[in-house]
């Protein structure tokens, strides 16, 4: 039987840790989240060197269903520094790894509800890289005046008790 080699798994050791590699901050903006899942992502291994340096962009990510299987496409992950001719292509697309009752119901909802696949994060799990998509569909112009209004509107409101609990007005 081999021996353990005494190195933590996962990041940082903590059994369910997420280590966070990268976020889409402009996904809750762009777009309404209706639900969130996990999937696992098939990679290369100089892309998960890249990765747990904490290179990576969500940026212009989105993923599609073709053939019945899901494709993350145009994620960034830049070259290993100190990788050789074996280094992968920055924006290949990357398979992402679901169960076929998953992507069924999937293809399903982005047909009927003319939906939107949006990767929200890249994180390692368990020593495992993982992407939070969510099934979303795109805000109109009036749409994000609207949620910025309802921000400001809750931002003030905080603000007024705050003042009332402080005894200012």
């Amino acid at each position: 039987m081999a021996k353990d080699s005494g190195r933590a798994k996962g990041a940082g050791g903590k059994r369910g840790s997420k280590q966070i590699v990268a976020t889409n901050r402009k996904a809750r903006h762009n777009f309404s989240i209706l639900e969130e899942f996990e999937a696992g992502v098939a990679l290369q291994g100089t892309e998960v060197k890249s990765l747990r340096e904490g290179h990576a962009s969500l940026a212009d990510a989105f993923a599609t269903v073709d053939d019945g299987e899901v494709w993350l496409r145009n994620l960034y992950i830049p070259e290993y520094q100190h990788g050789s001719w074996t280094n992968h292509e920055p924006r290949r697309n990357r398979k992402l790894l679901l169960h076929r009752q998953q992507i069924d119901r999937l293809v399903g909802k982005i047909r009927d509800g003319n939906l939107a696949l949006v990767p929200m994060s890249l994180y390692f799990s368990e020593g495992k890289v993982k992407v939070e998509l969510a099934l979303a569909r795109g805000k109109r112009a009036h749409d994000k005046r609207q949620d910025m209004a309802r921000r400001d509107a809750q931002r003030e409101v905080i603000r007024e008790l705050g003042r009332r609990a402080k005894g200012m007005n």
